[in-house]
C-alpha cells in the first residue's frame, strides 16, 4: 500500500540476546501492531501455559527500544498463568512494525482473509501515526505467504467501505469474502449517492447543501424537490391557461372598433375598465414581452 516501506521476514528481524527481567520491573505496553492479532482462545492459552510450566518459555518476549511488545503477548499471559516469570529481548532493527507482522504471521494459523486484513489494517494505522511507515504489505502478503495481490485488494476494499467489517475478519467471526461482498455494496451505494447529490447540487443547490450539512436526508430531498417540482408545474399550468385565456382575446380586437364602443354601464361588478386598468395592463404587456424576449420565446 502507498507509503510503505518493504516489510522484512521473521529472519532478518533479529533481536538482541535475551535477558530476563523481572515482570514487575516494567509496565507492559504493547505495540498497536501487535494488538490487531487476535488472543489465543482460553484453551490454546491453557495448553501454553501448562508447556511453559513444564519446560520454562522457550521464546523470550520481544520488547522494542520503549518497551512495548512486539511479540510474545500470548505467551506473556501464559507465563502469567503458568506463574513463570517471563524473559524478555529487545529489537535492535528499524522497522518494528514490519517484525510484528513477520514474527506473527509465520507462527499464527490464521486463513489469508484474516492475514490480509490485518496488514492491511496494520499499515493504515502506520500510515495515521508519526511511526515510520512499515512496507509494502501486498508485497510482503504474495512474496513471503504466498498470497495474491488481489486478496489484498480485498481487505483495502473493506478497510475503507465496510469499516465495522474489519475486526470480524481478523478475529475469523466473518469471512473476508463475505465483507468484500458488504463493502462493493456500500461502495456502489456511495457511488449513487454521490450522483444523486451531484443531480441535486444541479437542479437545487440549497436542497443539497441541507443534504451536506446534514439537516436533510438525500431521500429527504429528493422528496421535497419532486413536491417543489409538482407544485411548479401546477403554477405554471395556471399561468399557461390565464394567458392563453386573455392574450389572445386581447390581440384580436386590436384595429377594430372595440375600444371606441366601450360602455361602462354594461361592465361586470369589478371588471370596468379604467385608465389605471389600462395602464397597469401596458405594464403587463410590457413586461410579458421583455420575458419572451429574454426567454428567447416567438
Amino acid at each position: 500500500m502507498p507509503g510503505c516501506t518493504e516489510i522484512p521476514s521473521a529472519p532478518s528481524a533479529t533481536p538482541a540476546a535475551s535477558h530476563p527481567l523481572s515482570h514487575q520491573e516494567i509496565p507492559i505496553q504493547f505495540h498497536p501492531t501487535i494488538l490487531l492479532f487476535p488472543a489465543l482462545d482460553e484453551e490454546d492459552l491453557t495448553a501454553l501455559a501448562d508447556n511453559i510450566k513444564e519446560h520454562g518459555l522457550l521464546h523470550p518476549v520481544v520488547l522494542d527500544r520503549d518497551g512495548q511488545v512486539l511479540d510474545g503477548r500470548n505467551r506473556l499471559k501464559a507465563c502469567e498463568i503458568a506463574e513463570t516469570e517471563p524473559s524478555f529481548t529487545t529489537y535492535e532493527g528499524d522497522d518494528p512494525d514490519g517484525y510484528v507482522l513477520s514474527a506473527n504471521l509465520h507462527r499464527r494459523n490464521l486463513t489469508k482473509g484474516q492475514l490480509a486484513m490485518i496488514t492491511a489494517k496494520a499499515c493504515l494505522l502506520s500510515e495515521q501515526s508519526d511511526r515510520p511507515p512499515s512496507g509494502q504489505s501486498s508485497r510482503f502478503l504474495s512474496g513471503q505467504l504466498g498470497m495474491s495481490r488481489g486478496i489484498v485488494s480485498k481487505a483495502n476494499v473493506v478497510l475503507q467501505h465496510a469499516p465495522d467489517h474489519v475486526d470480524p475478519v481478523i478475529s475469523g467471526a466473518t469471512g473476508l469474502n463475505e465483507a468484500y461482498a458488504v463493502a462493493q455494496e456500500n461502495k456502489a451505494k456511495a457511488n449513487s449517492a454521490e450522483v444523486q447529490l451531484a443531480r441535486l447540487r444541479k437542479e437545487d443547490p440549497e436542497l443539497a447543501d441541507r443534504v451536506v450539512e446534514g439537516s436533510l436526508t438525500l431521500a429527504g430531498a429528493w422528496a421535497e424537490r419532486t413536491e417543489r417540482s409538482e407544485e411548479d408545474k401546477r403554477q405554471r399550468r395556471v399561468a399557461t391557461q390565464l394567458l392563453c385565456e386573455v392574450l389572445p382575446s386581447l390581440a384580436q380586437v386590436r384595429g377594430s372598433q372595440t375600444f371606441a364602443l366601450y360602455d361602462p354601464q354594461f361592465a361586470a361588478p369589478g371588471r370596468a375598465v379604467t385608465r389605471e386598468v389600462i395602464a397597469h395592463a401596458t405594464t403587463a404587456l410590457d413586461e410579458m414581452a421583455a420575458v419572451w424576449k429574454e426567454r428567447d420565446l416567438p
